[in-house]
């Protein structure tokens, strides 16, 4: 345990939050949940680079797990499964736009082609819509 922590606390909580959203893909899924608008599987599959279908169905049956995401399905033929933010998960969009901003800022050479830093503003239009 880390010795600035105070003796009610069982796990530092930046560990805990990075051992929630920092397996490799999970914050890719965040991501285009919320800045693609994106909630089907195949969506997910398509757009996130060397994802395989295996680890998208243990990411996001561990993102339900934590409560980040609700899958909903919807019967019919075919039947259609969706999957949602939930309060816990819409929690972590502000911690999306911040990284973004990070590295925008401090990492453009990495970034942009011309190496100068942007706002977030100039790359996403605004900052990331609040989801109720």
């Amino acid at each position: 345990m880390i010795d600035f922590l105070p003796e009610t606390c069982k796990n530092e909580p930046i560990d805990n939050t990075f051992r929630i959203i920092g397996k490799k893909f999970t914050i890719h899924i965040l991501r285009n949940m919320v800045l693609l608008d994106q909630n089907r599987f195949n969506e997910f599959l398509n757009s996130i680079e060397g994802i395989n279908p295996n680890t998208l169905s243990a990411r996001l049956r561990e993102m339900e797990e934590e409560q980040i995401i609700k899958k909903n399905v919807t019967k019919g033929n075919p039947v259609k499964i969706e999957y949602v933010l939930t309060n816990k998960g819409r929690a972590l969009q502000p911690i999306l736009e911040e990284m973004a901003k990070f590295s925008m800022k401090f990492c453009c050479n990495e970034i942009f082609k011309d190496a100068k830093p942007r706002t977030f503003k100039q790359v996403y239009g605004s900052t990331l819509p609040i989801i109720d």
